[in-house]
C-alpha cells in the first residue's frame, strides 16, 4: 500500500517556468495510488516528471486545465475509459530488439541446444515473455530460435507473450517497427526476418516475417492477478517489469514463476533486478540469469488454470 506524505504539498510542481498544467504532490500521490490499485505497480516520487510528461497530452486531449481535475475525472464512473488510458500511459516501457544482448547469447549457447534436442525427440517446449510490451522481446527470442532451428514450426515449440496493456499487445501482434526499435539487428538478420513496408511520415518501417509470428501467442495477463496458464515453461523472460512492484509482491511473483518453470528451467530478469536470497527456488547461473532449483513446487501441482496449449 502506498503511504501518502504526512503533510500534502499543494504547491504545483515546477516543470520549467512555462509549465502548462498545475501538478501538486497530492495530484501525484492520488494518481500513483490509482495505478497501484489497478496494477500493483508502485511509483516513487522521483517519477513525478515522468507522470507529468506522459499525462499532459491526455489533459490537452480532454480540454482539462489541471491535474486536480484530471484525477477527479478518472476516479469517476464516467472516467473509467480514461483511467485505462492513464494506466497504459504510465506502464508503457521503451524497448527494442535484443535488448540486453547477453541474455540472448546465453539462451543461444547454454539453453537452446538442449531444448532443440528435446524437441526433436518429441518433447513439448514452451517459453514465456512476461511483460512483452510491443513485442520486440518475444520476436527476438523467436529469431534466436529459428536461427538455430529453421524447422522449429514443425515441432511442439511455442512462445507465450503477455502484457497487461491491450494497446501494446495490438502493436506486438501487428509486428511493425521503426528503425529505432531494431537495435543491433545486422544486415543479414534484417534481410531474413524483416520486410520493409510503406514508410509513414517519412519514417522507415519494417514488418516481422510470418515465420516469427507463427511461433508466438499474445495474451493479456496481469502478473499480480490469477494467471491464465500453468506451464510448464522451460524459459521465462521477465525483465524490467517486476521491479515496479513492492518487495513483498515481487517475492510472490518470483515464487509463482518458480511454480510454472520446469526443473532446471531458466529465468531472465532485468539488468537492475535481483531475486532476493530468501527466494530459495532460484539460483544465479549468469548475469541476471537464474535457474530453478529441482526442489521448487512442481508446475503440475497448479490445477486451477488451463494448460497453455489450450489458449491457442
Amino acid at each position: 500500500m502506498i503511504e501518502p506524505e504526512t503533510i500534502f504539498n499543494e504547491t504545483p510542481v515546477a516543470h520549467g517556468e512555462d509549465a502548462e498544467f498545475p501538478f501538486s504532490l497530492t495530484d501525484f500521490l492520488d494518481i500513483a495510488q490509482m495505478l497501484h490499485t489497478d496494477t500493483g505497480i508502485v511509483l516513487e516520487q522521483s517519477k513525478m516528471p515522468m507522470v507529468y510528461a506522459r499525462l499532459a497530452k491526455r489533459l490537452r486531449a480532454l480540454g482539462l486545465k489541471s491535474f486536480r481535475k484530471y484525477r477527479t475525472f478518472v476516479a469517476t464512473k464516467q472516467g473509467a475509459n480514461e483511467r485505462k488510458y492513464m494506466v497504459r500511459a504510465l506502464t508503457t516501457n521503451i524497448t527494442r530488439f535484443f535488448r540486453e544482448e547477453h541474455h540472448f547469447e546465453h539462451l543461444k549457447s547454454q539453453v537452446l541446444p538442449q531444448l532443440i534436442k528435446d524437441a526433436r525427440r518429441g518433447a513439448r517446449i514452451r517459453m514465456w515473455s512476461a511483460g512483452c510490451s510491443t513485442g520486440e522481446e518475444p520476436y527476438s527470442i523467436a529469431i534466436t530460435l529459428l536461427s538455430m532451428m529453421p524447422d522449429a514450426r514443425e515441432f511442439d515449440i511455442k512462445i507465450l507473450a503477455t502484457d497487461i496493456d491491450t494497446d501494446v499487445l495490438g502493436k506486438a501482434r501487428e509486428g511493425v517497427y521503426s528503425e529505432g526499435s531494431l537495435g543491433p539487428i545486422g544486415t543479414e538478420l534484417r534481410r531474413r526476418w524483416l520486410l520493409p513496408v510503406e514508410p509513414v511520415d517519412g519514417v522507415e518501417l519494417w514488418r516481422v516475417h510470418q515465420d516469427l509470428r507463427a511461433l508466438i501467442t499474445f495474451r493479456t495477463a496481469n502478473l499480480t492477478s490469477a494467471w491464465p496458464m500453468k506451464g510448464p515453461f522451460q524459459v521465462i523472460f521477465c525483465r524490467n517489469t517486476v521491479i515496479y512492484f513492492e518487495e513483498a509482491v515481487r517475492g510472490q511473483i518470483w515464487q509463482k514463476m518458480a511454480s510454472v518453470l520446469s526443473p532446471s528451467g531458466y529465468l531472465y530478469v532485468g539488468h537492475s533486478e535481483r531475486i532476493a536470497a530468501n527466494i530459495d527456488s532460484f539460483h544465479p547461473v549468469g548475469l541476471t540469469v537464474y535457474s530453478r532449483d529441482a526442489g521448487a513446487p512442481s508446475p503440475e501441482s497448479r490445477t486451477n488454470a488451463p494448460h497453455f496449449g489450450e489458449l491457442r
